[in-house]
């Protein structure tokens, strides 16, 4: 690690969260009070705290930091991977198993978790080492005077009265009251989401009512100095200052997202059926066989059946591979859950200032006063900001992009800088007067619209100067409502030319001007935004802009990237609402301006109790309550610190189009884990009516308990190419979600034809092959093993997609492999030592062709069954 000056500043301390309305922090006028009251002995010619001083405040106050989201430890995130309803379900089963003795099934279970949760832990863990490289390990400082000395000292150390002397691109470290000031602009994007910097004095005075961020005297921890020079005394510092108050909102505990709750449906749903089927055929087979010990067995295999085990291990191969292919596409995924959130969200909230625009500032136009491109303002503009002798704000470096300027009017052979007038907040306007190639000087002015028309007395229009009435004023004034109204920055352009030789200018100067026109700026919208938009409404997910900006300005970047507004809430009416009313309120909006870090929370839960799953997009400190609050939270990698931490997911390039390939992602993997859910309590319903049935009329078991884990087991081998699998395009074009009744509902449906080909592979083993009696139970076994293994892991094939299997839709290789591996194994094993050891015996040659005929029935009416649901309940419903 080390240090740095604070100009290059650490993205622990910026930003770009929103607006922080004045109620939501402690009253504006006790915050100033404090700002002016605190340290009254502070001036600009101070010697600044004692070494012995500022340690005593140091050990008073504690160190200059916020909290941060720190990632984890390992053992945590290990704990973390354990904390799965279906794994603390199969961990109970295996529990059960081995205090019985029953240490086969025990092992099977117990090996199904393991895998499952260092699966997990290995790529959350990885991930989140990935998010920690981000980091930038570095120290920041900042320059403070000490006993009368200026110095270098880390931010950490900085106490509440420390004399802290700011300039161009210095990160301000603590909240602050400047002492002085020189043409100071500070960005404060990082707690108000306005992409223009705001003038700071220690003269200026903030509107009746206003808020403490709109105070110009003061300047805030996580701002940065856009240009100019100033001192300033700290009254905060560290989790006191507002940046700091933000922090703490992130620290609580993550809320349940949708992911956490389909899986604790999904949950009760299979232990309530396990609790009610295993004692029934706990029941029947001790009342029918007279064995307790066998039946107890035999239904904890059941049990062990009826529990997709491979649930846990299929749902995180599933995350992990998506998490990986997210990877491809420069995307950092810290929670595997959340790529299923992703793709079930239906309502993506985004900041607009550095997320849907480029978080910069551009010269759109150029205009004389009658709303015409004039290339005249342009050019006075470029030479205003190129020969300007103080730093270049961002609107000087807006217009000096127009580099062509500088050979088109031959800057350095035809002209010379003669004098400057600086800014200044009581003109809040700058000159500049240089020698032209005319043999004259030509002083040039710029600044804001009211105080530089009233230096002017001519227009010029038509390269014509006419008198600057009051009808010419009004129409200039006109002109500049409608552009403030579009959401741009307008400055004002005026000149004035001289006789040569003049050389030095006051502001008493500044009179007598002519106006030439406006400069229109705009912070404008990425590429990537209209594009990602429409994307992201084709597959059914509704964008809302949440700003802590103006609503002009927010609705005009609507416009650009084609977002349909069908209402506006401003940040004073949430705060007045109700929760029951701003959940109302939230259904007919998509723009909410002027919000503060509260009322983005309060619009995310809103919107989640309304039932959308909800996912923030944002990169700011105050972001960092609505992205935990999201079912998924959606940072980038220049984000600050605290952003990152309580995103779930980092995007590392600024395309919004993996937005769309995310959701996408999203839908695949939860399609993927649904496949399986469906098939698996599908077939193990099937497999429970036909062991209800069969313990009713055979006199022996239907099939030992060690066969049943073992089947249990291939069965679930096969399913673990699923992962690689893909899904039809139409699955892919709307939100998914958990729906437990749906999958009970399908499991219903499709569970009793498997069970129709068990009780006719019963009759064929009873019947045709004499497997009819104690003595021949091992053949009757050995038969429905094979039958049960082949229809269980077929039917993924059907069920998988609303098309044709293998005609329409193909499954991946990979799958292909795990299915058609399984059920050789399966033919294999009854011929094999392990088939011996199982109780199992070879099985006849007829058996097989009678076997062939029923997997072929079999296949076709589960594919009539599932088209018959897709019909009645509708396509994956």
């Amino acid at each position: 690690m080390f240090a740095i000056p604070a100009k290059k500043f650490s993205k622990n301390f910026i930003g770009k969260p929103q607006k922080i309305r004045r109620n939501s922090m402690a009253d504006a006028a006790v915050f100033r009070a404090e700002a002016e009251g605190s340290f009254p002995q502070s001036g600009p010619d101070a010697p600044g705290l004692s070494a012995e001083e500022a340690a005593a405040r140091l050990a008073e106050t504690g160190p200059n930091a916020v909290a941060d989201g720190k990632a984890p430890r390992w053992w945590t995130q290990l704990w973390h991977a354990c904390q799965n309803a279906f794994i603390l379900l199969l961990a109970a089963l295996a529990a059960v198993a081995a205090l019985t003795r029953d240490f086969e099934a025990a092992a099977i279970i117990a090996a199904m978790v393991l895998a499952s949760v260092v699966l997990r832990f290995t790529q959350e863990y990885r991930s989140s080492l990935a998010a920690e490289r981000l980091k930038q390990m570095v120290e920041t400082t900042a320059t403070v005077t000490r006993g009368g000395e200026r110095c270098e000292i880390p931010v950490q150390e900085i106490v509440p009265g420390d004399l802290v002397h700011l300039s161009a691109g210095d990160m301000v470290p603590a909240d602050l009251r400047l002492i002085t000031a020189k043409d100071l602009f500070v960005s404060q994007a990082a707690l108000t989401g306005e992409s223009m910097p705001v003038e700071k004095s220690p003269h200026g005075a903030a509107a009746a009512g206003a808020g403490a961020l709109e105070d110009p005297r003061l300047c805030f921890m996580g701002t940065n100095v856009v240009s100019g020079t100033g001192t300033g005394v700290v009254v905060a510092t560290g989790p006191r200052t507002v940046f700091g108050s933000l922090a703490r909102q992130v620290a609580d505990r993550r809320v349940e997202t949708e992911f956490d709750r389909g899986v604790s449906r999904v949950s009760r749903l299979l232990v309530r059926f396990t609790l009610v089927m295993a004692p029934v055929v706990f029941f029947i087979n001790g009342f029918t066989k007279g064995d307790w010990t066998q039946s107890f067995f035999f239904a904890l295999s059941v049990a062990v059946g009826l529990t997709p085990e491979m649930l846990p291990m299929i749902v995180t191969a599933n995350l992990a591979r998506g998490a990986v292919n997210m990877s491809r596409r420069k995307v950092i995924v810290k929670r595997l859950p959340s790529i299923q959130d992703f793709g079930a969200m239906d309502v993506l909230c985004s900041d607009k200032t550095g997320t849907l625009t480029l978080g910069r500032v551009i010269l759109e136009r150029h205009l004389d006063v009658l709303g015409r491109e004039s290339e005249k303002v342009l050019q006075l503009a470029y030479l205003n900001s190129y020969y300007q002798t103080g730093l270049k704000s961002l609107l000087d470096e807006a217009v000096l992009e127009h580099a062509e300027l500088e050979s088109g009017l031959r800057v350095a052979t035809d002209y010379r800088l003669v004098d400057e007038i600086p800014f200044d907040f009581s003109r809040r306007r700058m000159s500049v007067c240089v020698e032209t190639e005319k043999r004259e000087e030509l002083l040039i002015t710029k600044g804001a619209v009211e105080e530089v028309l009233a230096a002017c007395s001519e227009v010029e229009i038509d390269r014509k100067q006419h008198p600057l009435d009051d009808a010419a004023r009004e129409e200039a004034r006109r002109l500049v409502r409608e552009l403030s109204e579009e959401g741009f920055r307008v400055i004002a352009i005026a000149y004035r030319r001289f006789p040569l030789g003049r050389g030095i200018y006051t502001q008493a100067d500044e009179a007598g001007m002519t106006l030439a026109g406006f400069m229109a700026f705009l912070d404008p919208p990425k590429d990537s935004a209209a594009p990602a938009l429409r994307a992201l409404a084709d597959h059914g997910v509704r964008v809302k802009v949440v700003t802590g900006d103006h609503e002009v300005v927010t609705l005009r970047i609507c416009r650009e990237v084609g977002l349909e507004v069908r209402g506006v809430l401003l940040g004073p009416d949430i705060d007045r609402m109700s929760d029951g009313e701003l959940a109302e309120a939230v259904r007919h909006a998509d723009v909410f301006a002027r919000v503060s870090p509260e009322a983005k929370a309060r619009i995310v839960r809103a919107l989640q109790a309304g039932g959308a799953v909800v996912g923030f997009l944002g990169d700011g400190i105050n972001d960092a309550p609505a992205l935990r609050q999201a079912d998924v939270g959606i940072s980038v990698n220049t984000a600050v610190d605290i952003a990152r931490e309580s995103a779930d997911i980092i995007l590392l390039e600024k395309s919004l189009m993996v937005l769309e390939e995310g959701v996408l992602e999203g839908r695949r993997t939860f399609g993927n884990i649904l496949k399986y859910i469906r098939m698996g309590t599908s077939s193990n319903f099937g497999n429970v009516l036909s062991v209800l049935g069969s313990s009713l009329i055979l006199p022996f078991l239907p099939m030992l308990p060690l066969q049943l884990l073992v089947q249990n087991l291939l069965y679930d081998l096969s399913q673990t190419g699923i992962p690689f699998d893909g899904m039809d395009e139409e699955y892919l074009r709307r939100p998914r979600r958990w729906d437990a009744a749906s999958i009970s509902r399908f499991m219903l449906c499709l569970g009793p034809v498997s069970s129709l080909f068990d009780y006719a592979t019963f009759a064929l083993m009873w019947f045709v092959f004499g497997a009819n009696s104690p003595l021949a139970q091992s053949l009757f076994q050995s038969g429905w093993f094979v039958e049960g293994l082949i229809s269980q892991t077929l039917i993924v094939h059907i069920i998988r997609t609303r098309r044709i299997p293998f005609l329409e839709s193909r499954a991946s290789g990979a799958l292909l492999f795990t299915t058609g591996a399984v059920i050789a194994a399966g033919l294999a094993i009854p011929f094999t030592r392990l088939g011996a050891s199982l109780g199992m015996q070879p099985l006849p040659t007829a058996y097989f062709p009678c076997l062939l005929a029923m997997i072929v029935s079999y296949c076709l009416l589960a594919e009539a069954v599932k088209r018959w649901y897709h019909r009645r309940f509708g396509y994956y419903s």
